[in-house]
C-alpha cells in the first residue's frame, strides 16, 4: 500500500512522497520494520517524539507526529495532525480494510464484558457467526476464548483493525466490543464501523486519569457523540444516575434511543423474581409481555442482558423477537463475573468476581446477601498505582455489607502493599488484613461453615499478581478450587 492511499483526507502528505510503500504501523519503536510509519505519540509517561530517531533507524518511511512537535534531524515525511491518535487509528483501518459488517460497542462503568459477551452469545444462538473483543480477550463460539495478552480492555488501534480484519476473513459477521473509557478518549475506536453503541452505567472507575466524573462521563459519550452517525441506534440502561445525561447526548446527535430498564421504552423490566441462582423476568417489547428465566443471579446482570438483547434487535436480526427472549435463557456468564467456583463440604458456595470498583463491590454484595444465612464472607483488596481514592469506599462498603471481609493484595504494581490496605482498613477497622492473597483466600475458606457464603473479588478473570514490573501467575478461581479441595 501507498502511502498516498493512506493517508487520503486525512493527512497532508507532499505530493513527492505520496508513493512511498508502506508495510507497516505502529507507535511502539521497538516493533518498526522497513517500511513502518511510527506514530510518535505523547503519552501520560513517555513521549514518542522521543524515539523518532530509533524508529527511523529501524526503517520508518514516515512519522505521524503532532503539528507543534519539533523533529530534529528526519527530512522524510512528516504526518502533522491535531490528533495523532485519531490518525494512527484512521490509518490503521485503511492499512488493515476489512470489518465484519456488523459491530456492536458498549460503554459504561460495569457490565461491559458482561454485555458484550451476552450479545455474541445471543448472536450464537440465532446462527450467526460471531465474536466478542474485551477484558477477556477474544471470545467465539463455543466458548472458546484466545487471551490476547494485552491489559487494555479497549486493543491498541492497530491491533483492533489487524483483528478485525482477521475476525473478517474468518468469516465472523457480527462482533462486539468493550469500549473502555481509555480507548474512547485515546481514539482507538475511531475507524470502525460500528452499528449500534450502548450505555451501561456510570460510577466511580479511573479517576487516576481522568480530571473529574465529568472528564469521565465525557470520554464515554465520545461513543454517542463522535462514533455513531445520525438516525443510528443507541441503547442506554434508564435506570442509571447518569442515564438522562447519556440519553440528551444522543438526542442532540440525532441518534435513534432505545432505553432498557424499569423505565425502558424500548424493553422495560415489568418485574423480576430472584432466586440463589437464576431469575424470572416479565419483559415488555413492542406492546408484548415476554416471560424469561435467566440461569444468572442479581438483577444487575439481568439488566446486562437486556442491554444486550436490545442491542442484538438494533442490529436488524431477521428473527421473531421471541427468539431473542429464548436465547437468554441459555446465557452463561462472562468468566470471573459473579462465577460460582464450587460448594465447601458443608455447601457453602464460593464465588470469584471481578469487581474492583465501588459499585460493582455493592452490587455483588447485595446479590449474595439475601441467600446467606450464616456470614458473609468477602476477601478484597484494591489495585496500587491506580484511583486511590475508591479504596476508603471500598472499605465502607465492606464494612457494612459483609459479615467478614479479609483485606489483601491485588496487584499492588509500584505502590507500598501495606499503604493500600491501610487506606481500605480505615474504613473498615474489622478486617482481617492478610498480605498473601493465597493465604487470605485458604484463611477464608477454613473459617466457612454451613448457611456461609464467600466471595472473592478484584482479579475474575486474571491470571496475574502484578507486583512492581514483574507479573506473577496467580488465579483466584485456581486457589479457590485448591482450597476447597484441601478443606
Amino acid at each position: 500500500m501507498r502511502l498516498g492511499d493512506l493517508t487520503m483526507d486525512c493527512l497532508k502528505v507532499d505530493p513527492e512522497y505520496r508513493s512511498i510503500p508502506v508495510s507497516g504501523i505502529s507507535s511502539d519503536s521497538r516493533t518498526i520494520l522497513s517500511g513502518h510509519i511510527f506514530a510518535a505519540l505523547k503519552g501520560s509517561t513517555v513521549d514518542g517524539s522521543n524515539f523518532i530517531k530509533n524508529a527511523v533507524a529501524s526503517g520508518a518511511v514516515a512519522v505521524i507526529a503532532e503539528k507543534k512537535t519539533d523533529i530534529l534531524g528526519y527530512f522524510g515525511p512528516i504526518l502533522r495532525s491535531e490528533s495523532p491518535r485519531r490518525a494512527l487509528s484512521l490509518l490503521s483501518s485503511r492499512f488493515y480494510p476489512e470489518q465484519p459488517p456488523t459491530i456492536a460497542a458498549v460503554t459504561g462503568t460495569a457490565g461491559k464484558t458482561s454485555v458484550a459477551s451476552f450479545l455474541r452469545q445471543i448472536w450464537h444462538f440465532l446462527g450467526y457467526e460471531s465474536a466478542m473483543i474485551g477484558t477477556i480477550g477474544v471470545e467465539k463460539a463455543g466458548g472458546y476464548i484466545h487471551n490476547i495478552d494485552s491489559p487494555l480492555t479497549t486493543p491498541d488501534p492497530v491491533f483492533l483493525h489487524q483483528l478485525l480484519t482477521t475476525l473478517s476473513r474468518e468469516g465472523v459477521t457480527h462482533c462486539s466490543i468493550e469500549a473502555s473509557s481509555h480507548g474512547l478518549s485515546q481514539r482507538r475506536l475511531d475507524g470502525v464501523r460500528l452499528t449500534v453503541g450502548g450505555f451501561t452505567n456510570l460510577g466511580r472507575d479511573h479517576m487516576d486519569y481522568h480530571l473529574n466524573m465529568d472528564d469521565y462521563l465525557a470520554a464515554k459519550l465520545i461513543l454517542f457523540n463522535d462514533l455513531l452517525d445520525q438516525d443510528q441506534p443507541a441503547v442506554i440502561f434508564s435506570d442509571d444516575a447518569y442515564s438522562h445525561a447519556a440519553i440528551d447526548c444522543a438526542l442532540a446527535r440525532k441518534l435513534d434511543v432505545r432505553t432498557v430498564g424499569r423505565h425502558g421504552s424500548f424493553l422495560s423490566l415489568k418485574r423480576v423474581k430472584q432466586n440463589r441462582f437464576s431469575q424470572i423476568a416479565e419483559i415488555e417489547f413492542d406492546g408484548l409481555s415476554y416471560i424469561v428465566e435467566l440461569p444468572i443471579a442479581g438483577e444487575f446482570q439481568l439488566t446486562n442482558a437486556l442491554i444486550a438483547a436490545a442491542m442484538a434487535f438494533s442490529t436488524g436480526i431477521d428473527v421473531d423477537a421471541s427468539a431473542v427472549f429464548s436465547s437468554l435463557e441459555f446465557l452463561k456468564s462472562a468468566p470471573g463475573r459473579l462465577q460460582l467456583i464450587g460448594q465447601s463440604s458443608d455447601g457453602v458456595p464460593v464465588y470469584v468476581d471481578y469487581a474492583h470498583k465501588p459499585d460493582a463491590l455493592q452490587k455483588v454484595l447485595e446479590v449474595l446477601r439475601p441467600y446467606t444465612t450464616g456470614k458473609l464472607t468477602l476477601v478484597f483488596g484494591c489495585g496500587g498505582n491506580r484511583d486511590k481514592g475508591k479504596r476508603a469506599v471500598m472499605g465502607e462498603i465492606a464494612e457494612r455489607m459483609a459479615d467478614r471481609v479479609i483485606v489483601t493484595d491485588d496487584n499492588p504494581r509500584d505502590e507500598d502493599p501495606a499503604k493500600i490496605r491501610h487506606s481500605i482498613i480505615r474504613r473498615a477497622p474489622k478486617a482481617i488484613e492478610i498480605a498473601d492473597r493465597r493465604k487470605a483466600i485458604h484463611v477464608a475458606v477454613s473459617m466457612l461453615r454451613a448457611g456461609d457464603c464467600l466471595i472473592v473479588v478484584g482479579k475474575g478473570h486474571e491470571n496475574g499478581q502484578i507486583v512492581g514490573e514483574i507479573t506473577v501467575p496467580f488465579s483466584d478461581c485456581q486457589v479457590l478450587e485448591e482450597a476447597l479441595h484441601t478443606s
